[in-house]
C-alpha cells in the first residue's frame, strides 16, 4: 500500500482530460458535515475529491483511494492547498479498504464505527485512455486494460485472456460481463485468429471484433468492439468482486446514519449495488435514499455524452 499524507486556502482545480459526472449530485446526497470522515475509493481525475475537500472542516478527514498511480499524483496536486485538512491519498485497490482503514488506525471494533461517508465512482478516467493501457479500441496499444501498475509476468491482462483462455470462457464473459449478443462468434473469431498470430494490441483486437459482427451492426451508435473491451476490462480488473469487497468493508466501518454513494455506469454494476442496498435495507441496517437512482440532467448529457449511462445510488446507515 503506497500513502501519501497531506495535512494540508482551498480552491478546485478543474480536471482538464476528464468531466466528473453526477458531480454536485453525488457530493449532496452525501450530505457532508465539516467533521466526516470521507473516503473517495476512486480518486480519478480528482473531481469529487476537491469538492468533498472544501466542504471538510479542520477536524474533518479525507482518505482517497486509487489503483492507478496517476489519479494519487493528481489528486495529490489537486489538495495540495488544503493545508489544514488530514488528508491521506493511497494507492491501492479499493477492494482492500478494511486493510486500507486498519493500517491507517481506523479498525472497525464492536461498537465503534471509523468512517462516515464513503463515495465509489465505478467509472474510469478519461485519462486513463491516455495512458496507454490498452482501454481504447481506436488506439494501437499493448492490450493491458489494467488499473494497477503491475504488469509483470504474473499480472492478469487483456493479451492473456484472448490469447489463452478457452472459446466458451471468453464467450461467457463477453457475454455475462459485456452483454454482447455476438459474443459466442467473437469468441470463435478470437480463437481462430490467434491460432494464426496472437494478439498484441487493443487495435488487433477491435478490427477482429468488427470483422466477426454482422455488417449492420458495425454502424450502430456504439462501436462494436466496446462492450467486448468492457467485459475483458471487468475480468482483467476483477471489478465486480472489487465492488463488492469493497461496499461491504465500507459499510462495516460506517457510522450510523452515515452514507455509502455510488456512481455506476453499466447494468451489471448497477444491478450489483441495487441488490447490496436492498438487502441491507431489508435486514433493517439501512434506507435507501432513493429508490430510483439519480440520472444526470439533459444539460449533463448534452455537454458530456459519456455521462447518459450514469446512475447513482444512496444509501444511509440505520442507528442499531
Amino acid at each position: 500500500m503506497r500513502t501519501r499524507r497531506l495535512k494540508s486556502s482551498s480552491g478546485p482545480v478543474p480536471s482538464q482530460g476528464h468531466r466528473t459526472v453526477l458531480l454536485h449530485e453525488a457530493i449532496d446526497a452525501l450530505a457532508i458535515k465539516p467533521d466526516d470522515i470521507v473516503v473517495d475509493a476512486t480518486l480519478g481525475a480528482a473531481g469529487h475529491a476537491v469538492v468533498i475537500a472544501t466542504k471538510l472542516g479542520n477536524k474533518g478527514k479525507f482518505i482517497g483511494i486509487d489503483a492507478d498511480k496517476n489519479a494519487v499524483e493528481r489528486a495529490t496536486k489537486a489538495l495540495e492547498h488544503f493545508h489544514t485538512l488530514e488528508i491521506h491519498l493511497i494507492q491501492e485497490n479499493f477492494r482492500n479498504l478494511q486493510n486500507i482503514l486498519h493500517k491507517l488506525g481506523l479498525p472497525a471494533q464492536a461498537g465503534i464505527s471509523t468512517i462516515t461517508k464513503a463515495l465509489f465512482d465505478l467509472g474510469w478516467s478519461g485519462y486513463q485512455l491516455e495512458e496507454g493501457r490498452g482501454f481504447s479500441f481506436l488506439k494501437d496499444e499493448p492490450l493491458l486494460m489494467t488499473y494497477a501498475d503491475n504488469t509483470g509476468s504474473e499480472a492478469l491482462t487483456a493479451k492473456t485472456i484472448v490469447n489463452e483462455w478457452s472459446e466458451e470462457s471468453l464467450a461467457d464473459i463477453i457475454y455475462g460481463w459485456g452483454e454482447e449478443r455476438y459474443s459466442r462468434r467473437i469468441a470463435r473469431k478470437i480463437v481462430e485468429r490467434r491460432a494464426a498470430k496472437p494478439f498484441e494490441t487493443s487495435k488487433e483486437l477491435a478490427e477482429l471484433i468488427k470483422e466477426a459482427v454482422p455488417a449492420k451492426y458495425r454502424y450502430g451508435r456504439l462501436h462494436p468492439a466496446t462492450r467486448t473491451f468492457q467485459a475483458l476490462r471487468i475480468a482483467v480488473n476483477d471489478e465486480l468482486g472489487a465492488l463488492k469487497a469493497g461496499l461491504n468493508a465500507a459499510w462495516s466501518h460506517l457510522a450510523p446514519n452515515g452514507r455509502v454513494a455510488v456512481i455506476s455506469f453499466h447494468s451489471i454494476e448497477d444491478r450489483e449495488v441495487k441488490r447490496t442496498f436492498a438487502d441491507w435495507e431489508k435486514q433493517g441496517a439501512g434506507k435507501r435514499i432513493n429508490r430510483s437512482p439519480i440520472i444526470p440532467s439533459a444539460e449533463e448529457i448534452a455537454e458530456n455524452p459519456r455521462s447518459r449511462s450514469a446512475k447513482l445510488r444512496v444509501i444511509e446507515k440505520l442507528a442499531a
